[in-house]
């Protein structure tokens, strides 16, 4: 069984706007609901476990998965103070069964559901060949000139680019790995940027996907402009 996580218990400011990013309409759908659509349209997806605010749980129950018809959504789950916490809610409800799960952002709703079954198929796959990756991530490549800096704003060094990649979601690992590295990141205080890095830290590989630079996250009144172009010019405002 393979399960997706997928997180949207932010509260963030940055689109200016009076209710929850993931909330916000693009061509007349919440940007949640396109974003869920792509792991419902996913044949590899069995379930789809949503993460909201507590008190946004009654609207994205009506609003959004009753009124999309997504029957692959098996729980709407309450947030935690940060992604991680909440992330770990989530994986706590996850049925025995299930042997993969994806973590995804719920504000980036470009990701295809080709992508998602590419992703599942690559990971199994690299473990096949070596039983230490335990996770595939989804990463763009780096096209600006990447500088390390000192505390003074000035420059330490130029990183070659070729070596950087900025990660994305979805992230998929095996479940019991997953589960394990986010109990010994909170009963260890440790706090990450992402899922995989929890997961390196307790020693296993992970492989990167390099994908397209489209696959953007809608934090700021910009990614929300192109995330409408982008749909507009792939068919989706129809």
């Amino acid at each position: 069984m393979i399960c997706s996580i997928i997180t949207a218990a932010g509260k963030g400011t940055r689109l200016k706007s009076d209710i929850s990013k993931q909330f916000i309409k693009i061509y007349g759908k919440p940007i949640l609901a396109h974003t869920i659509n792509s792991f419902e349209n996913c044949p590899a997806i069995d379930a789809i476990f949503v993460v909201v605010p507590k008190d946004y749980a009654d609207f994205c129950r009506d609003e959004i998965i009753n009124k999309y018809k997504f029957s692959k959504v098996q729980k709407i789950v309450a947030g935690g103070q940060t992604r991680q916490q909440s992330v770990y809610n989530a994986l706590k409800l996850l049925p025995e069964k299930c042997s993969l799960v994806s973590v995804h952002d719920g504000v980036r709703p470009l990701i295809s559901s080709l992508e998602i079954s590419n992703l599942i198929e690559s990971l199994l796959k690299f473990n096949k060949e070596d039983d230490k990756i335990k996770g595939i991530i989804t990463a763009a490549p780096a096209y600006e000139t990447v500088k390390r800096i000192n505390s003074d704003s000035s420059i330490d060094c130029t990183i070659d680019r070729s070596h950087i990649c900025m990660a994305q979601t979805p992230q998929i690992f095996f479940c019991d790995t997953l589960l394990e590295a986010y109990k010994s990141a909170m009963e260890q205080g440790y706090c990450g940027t992402d899922d995989a890095s929890l997961v390196e830290r307790l020693g296993w590989k992970i492989k990167v996907a390099i994908a397209h630079q489209e696959n953007i996250k809608i934090t700021t009144p910009m990614d929300l402009f192109l995330a409408e172009l982008i749909m507009h010019r792939n068919g989706k405002h129809r």
